[in-house]
């Protein structure tokens, strides 16, 4: 399909247009949450996730029958720093193991009835290196934003997006540090399990991005053209087109979270229609959680991506929707009420 925008300016202006949830319906699931038969908040954050959901479908019932995840996969020019314990090549690899339904995410989205698509996105053409200049021409990031806008499925009733892209935690981790501060040390992790030399190879490839586009750091739509990567700009686009579409996005990991932080920083609310799936082991992710104002549902110290750590969370929120939407009111069970 056509995208609504042809450049970073017109993605800018379109989310602020972005849509608000159906108060008349989140007012009826309220109302019947009242009268089910549980006492008042017996169900904690299941109750809460339940009214939040029918506001984005606008229904007093939700549901969560047809969950889609999407994976969007690119490679990194910083990748050559030796920031991943990993070679580039593993990203190619690893699409393949997605589309043979071999990987962890694949077990979860079965499990859990999500339908699962695979986005690769220029694999033969890393971004360049941003302690040198851009990662991202605008002409490529505008097309990865529109890559992950058109793999969202309107009639989708929950979205989980996951990537894969070796060296994406530092430039994760290089917008988290653009755009909520602190120094190149206090976002960069571990990612795939590298050493300690690989961790301060990590912070000084921060810093040099940080550097390098000083200049830039206040537009969070530059921060990502600078310091991102195809598949991080994909969610973007991705969680932007969700909330158009008013359909509910479960973030996963540190690196969807920084895909996630660039709408915030551009619009006030843009995130409203998000819950977090869970923290990660990651060192950032609980910081940026906490800036982002999300509570994650799970934390079981998962550090995998793929969006592997909010697809075992569609598990709770289908948890919540099943007992809100299928639990029997007072009345209709003959209970008698408080």
């Amino acid at each position: 399909m056509t995208v609504p925008f042809t450049s970073l300016d017109s993605f800018r202006h379109l989310l602020a247009t972005c849509p608000a949830p159906d108060s008349a319906a989140q007012g009826l699931a309220l109302a019947r949450n009242g009268q089910l038969t549980k006492p008042p908040g017996a169900l904690g954050r299941l109750e809460d996730l339940a009214i939040w959901l029918a506001g984005w479908q606008g229904r007093e019932k939700p549901q969560a029958s047809a969950p889609q995840v999407v994976i969007f996969a690119a490679n990194h020019g910083i990748a050559a720093r030796g920031v991943s314990a990993f070679p580039p090549q593993v990203t190619a690899q690893m699409v393949a193991n997605f589309r043979h339904g071999g990987a962890a995410i694949n077990q979860l989205s079965r499990t859990f009835g999500a339908s699962l698509g695979v986005h690769a996105l220029d694999l033969d053409q890393p971004t360049a290196d941003f302690t040198q200049g851009p990662a991202m021409t605008e002409a490529e990031v505008v097309s990865a934003l529109a890559t992950g806008w058109n793999a969202v499925d309107p009639e989708a009733d929950l979205l989980v997006t996951g990537e894969m892209g070796i060296g994406n935690t530092t430039s994760a981790a290089a917008i988290a540090a653009a755009l909520l501060g602190g120094n190149a040390q206090d976002w960069v992790g571990r990612g795939t399990g590298v050493d300690d030399h690989g961790l301060a190879r990590k912070a000084e490839t921060v810093r040099a991005g940080l550097v390098a586009h000083a200049d830039a750091l206040h537009d969070p739509l530059e921060v990502l053209r600078r310091l991102g990567g195809r598949e991080i700009a994909a969610m973007t686009g991705a969680i932007a087109r969700a909330r158009m579409e008013r359909v509910a996005v479960v973030l996963d990991g540190f690196i969807c979270c920084a895909a996630a932080l660039v709408l915030q920083r551009l619009h006030e609310g843009a995130l409203d229609h998000c819950i977090a799936g869970h923290v990660s082991a990651e060192a950032g992710h609980g910081r940026l959680l906490a800036a982002l104002g999300k509570d994650p549902l799970l934390a079981l110290g998962l550090r995998l991506g793929e969006g592997s750590g909010a697809a075992l969370a569609l598990g709770v929120v289908q948890g919540a929707i099943a007992c809100h939407s299928g639990m029997a009111t007072f009345a209709e069970a003959g209970v008698s009420g408080a």
